[in-house]
């Protein structure tokens, strides 16, 4: 266990009913008692049975009562970090956290570093790596689907199914080790089709999450999206309707949009990054063409382009850059304004004829109003039907959600593949072990049974301060 002790405000620094400051170390409870009172005035912190919540005050250096609270006693190893740990439950002002704060570290205890609970909690034993990450993905999780997921790898479910794998691994090199040292005893005749059939087992498991991980990002941070089109076709209108605010401004002037705007946007269950850009068309105003330049590099990097047409005139799509990206990525071409202009099925045929003639295939050609919402529960229907496969609020299987994670799995697959090569060229056995234990270190990489010390630093880096 680590030696000092730390604290830190683990509730969000802004008015509310209560906060929470957490100390964790082996001093915890007697650091604790100096700044602690019960309603007599007595020290008394270190004789409260653990997993209790008391009454009383916390006072300054000179005795007086800075505020009066609520603390709770843990001690290890049956706590969050498996150290002692004392939360002092506050009243949740900015400013009197701060106070108390400021009163624990007087008396000796080390402010924590962003995340360093967590990670003394995976140090000491108490979560393995993939539920340590999950802890940020469950505070971070944007709809119920992506939190249903981080509950899921919280609660060990990616952990038992990689270090099952890692387990049978660890069982092929030792079975070749033994065999390899006692021939006598331990026969591998026939063995090379016996690990060729575990091998591809292993090998599909882990290509079923590999490919999960397109779904599974999307579900950790959201559906990059661009909005496309021409000036005025109703782009910005789009998102606003889609806020629900005036966030980006909208006149009749075409070439008002300038650069681009981006807003995370909550449809449903459904959550989307929502980039809206610059009117495409040619242009000698510099400033105007340096947006339609990064509305291009918005949609580049997008998962779906939303090309918003105005339906009172004709689909304009002679940009070549915009084709090959309309032909690249997954799209939804919206006719817009058609309070103005009836927009019928026929009309929409029609549309995807000509699209399709260019080589482009929309995901769905929508009608639709900004000024009444109409075509907006179609839009959204769409997309979930584009990126969701089924309903993953209630989808049992895992889904991988952190690059960390898909890097380790591409590597234990590739080393698999030269396990399967080594077996079909027929090599000695003894050459099997190499390409197994490297697959064993990229998978328990990912459960931290072998990582390296930069790796958890990084890890717990990206972790808010007091978790």
């Amino acid at each position: 266990m680590t030696n000092d002790t730390i604290a830190s405000i683990s509730t969000a620094l802004s008015e509310s009913g209560i906060g929470i400051i957490r100390i964790s170390g082996p001093e915890a409870v007697s650091k604790a008692d100096k700044i602690y009172t019960d309603k007599t005035g007595s020290h008394c912190l270190g004789k409260y049975k653990t997993h209790t919540i008391h009454y009383g005050f916390i006072v300054n250096s000179s005795g007086d009562i800075i505020d009066e609270v609520m603390i709770s006693v843990m001690k290890s190893p049956n706590s969050y970090t498996k150290e002692d740990v004392v939360e002092i439950n506050c009243h949740g002002g900015v400013r009197l956290c701060r106070n108390i704060l400021d009163t624990v570290l007087d008396t000796g205890v080390r402010l924590a570093e962003p995340g360093e609970f967590t990670k003394r909690a995976f140090l000491n034993g108490r979560l393995d790596l993939t539920r340590a990450e999950a802890v940020m993905d469950t505070i971070r999780a944007s709809s119920d689907a992506a939190l249903n997921q981080s509950i899921k790898q919280l609660r060990g479910d990616l952990y038992s199914l990689l270090n099952n794998i890692c387990s049978e691994i660890l069982y092929e090199i030792a079975r070749i080790e033994a065999a390899l040292d006692d021939p006598d005893v331990y026969d591998l005749t026939g063995y090379g089709d016996e690990l060729l059939e575990k091998t591809e087992n292993i090998e599909n498991e882990l290509d079923r999450l590999i490919r999960s991980y397109d779904e599974g990002r999307i579900l950790s941070e959201g559906i990059h999206t661009s909005i496309l089109g021409n000036p005025n076709a109703g782009k910005s209108s789009l998102l606003n309707f889609l806020l629900g605010e005036s966030r980006a401004i909208v006149t009749d002037i075409p070439g008002t949009t300038r650069d681009t705007l981006t807003e995370t946007v909550r449809m449903d269950d459904i959550t989307i990054v929502l980039t809206d850009t610059a009117g495409i068309r040619q242009t000698k105003d510099m400033i105007e063409q340096i947006g339609v330049d990064k509305a291009l590099s918005s949609a580049s990097d997008a998962d779906l382009i939303i090309y918003v047409a105005d339906a009172s005139s004709d689909l304009y799509l002679d940009d070549p850059a915009v084709m090959n990206i309309l032909k690249e990525k997954k799209n939804i071409v919206l006719l817009n304004k058609n309070d103005i202009k009836d927009i019928t099925d026929e009309d929409k045929k029609a549309i995807k004829d000509k699209l399709k003639e260019s080589g482009i295939i929309p995901a769905a050609v929508i009608s639709t109003s900004m000024m009444t919402g109409e075509g907006i529960d179609e839009l959204k229907s769409s997309i979930r039907e584009m990126f969701y496969r089924g309903d993953l609020s209630n989808d049992h299987q895992i889904i991988i959600t952190n690059l960390r994670h898909i890097t380790s799995l591409k590597k234990a697959k590739d080393s698999l593949e030269k396990v399967k090569a080594s077996i079909r060229e027929g090599v000695s056995e003894d050459l099997y072990c190499i390409d197994l234990t490297d697959a064993y270190r990229a998978l328990a990489e990912i459960t931290g049974a072998e990582v390296t010390e930069d790796i958890v630093d990084q890890i717990f880096s990206r972790f808010c301060m007091g978790k």
